[in-house]
């Protein structure tokens, strides 16, 4: 398949003038909104089956292996980022240090907080230094790649290298970096993603990938019919076997979402994503310039809004935008322009 142009590529979505909240939510492709309705219609019409859907995960699984630079095999799917965060916390070792970002998003610091009656620790540190906080008692170091609420960008290769000294494993949510960002997720032993944002797929579907190292080490705690070996002899118990690679760690699906899911990584894992990171970072940099704020080379900009006054003037002005954290907060994806920094720009400094 020839990998479309980044106009091409916006030709896909029905364009929202002023829709600057990618992270957020994405926006629906065209062929998303073709393949649930779609899939709306054969339910109604009863021709719905398991295997139908099972046949959309697997589209999916191979598309975003594909996106992130793994096989197949190392993608377990599931349905939100703290489902499958907490079969990770559930794998920590009693007593062991679990280090996370200070103010990341709860989903990867919640879970492990949940095991403190294990006696797992949860130490919390700044973004900029969380490769020092690594220590010797450190099993696992979790954060996600794009902060939620700043869009600052981590120093992957600093914390893989203060993890790799230290014999701690790396756990890396992507949910606000899959989609514009260039990522090989094998250079982690797990990482997370949900769908529903960068990556414009319906809620309800995300993506765990792990390692072999990851494959012995993590219990499947949540383990069903849809992680056996064979899901369609896997329904009645006893399961005689569970599936050998990161399938065993797969929640059975939410249905519905899938087709589209399939349809949204179908497209994603086409794009040529630095040329997709060279062009939402431009915006956000275009913007970042117009409102004299640092410019930081991310697709999100934020500055600091304790009132909400800047977030209200966009919202009157039409624009799609959201406050997280003391901050309002705009992000650009394909379907954006600079037109929609004009309008930003416009709203804020009349």
């Amino acid at each position: 398949m020839t990998t479309p142009s980044l106009a091409e590529a916006r030709g896909h979505f029905l364009v929202t003038d002023g829709y600057l909240a990618a992270c957020t939510q994405g926006l629906p492709l065209r062929e998303t909104l073709a393949a649930s309705r779609a899939e709306l219609d054969l339910w109604e019409s009863g021709g719905a089956t398991p295997a139908h859907y099972g046949a959309a995960v697997d589209v999916a699984r191979d598309a975003y292996a594909r996106l992130v630079g793994v096989d197949a095999r190392h993608v377990a799917i599931g349905s939100q980022v703290s489902v499958l965060a907490s079969l990770v916390a559930c794998s920590v070792p009693d007593g062991a240090e679990v280090v996370c970002v200070d103010g990341d998003f709860s989903s990867m610091i919640a879970p492990f907080a949940a095991q403190a009656d294990r006696g797992v620790t949860v130490v919390h540190a700044p973004l900029a230094r969380l490769a020092e906080a690594i220590g010797p008692r450190t099993w696992l170091v979790a954060f996600s790649l794009v902060q939620s609420a700043t869009g600052a960008i981590a120093d992957a290769d600093a914390v893989l290298a203060s993890a790799a000294r230290h014999g701690a494993r790396t756990f890396a949510d992507l949910t606000q970096a899959a989609g514009w960002l260039p990522v090989d997720a094998g250079r982690f032993d797990l990482t997370v993603c949900h769908a529903y944002k960068w990556l414009c797929a319906p809620r309800g579907s995300a993506f765990l990938t792990v390692n072999d190292r990851m494959l012995s080490e993590l219990r499947p705690v949540q383990a069903g019919w849809f992680a056996g070996d064979d899901p369609w002899s896997s329904c009645y118990g006893p399961v005689s076997e569970l599936a050998h690679d990161a399938r065993r760690f797969d929640v059975s699906p939410a249905w519905p979402v899938w087709p589209g899911t399939a349809a949204a990584l179908e497209f994603f894992a086409e794009l040529d994503i630095t040329e997709v990171h060279r062009y939402v970072t431009g915006l956000g940099d275009e913007l970042s310039h117009r409102l004299g704020i640092p410019a930081l080379g991310q697709p999100i900009v934020t500055w600091p809004d304790p009132e909400g006054c800047d977030l209200a003037a966009l919202t009157a002005a039409g624009i799609r935008a959201s406050g997280r954290a003391g901050r309002a907060r705009v992000a650009f994806h394909l379907w954006n322009t600079s037109a929609d920094v004009d309008r930003v720009a416009a709203a804020l400094r009349p």
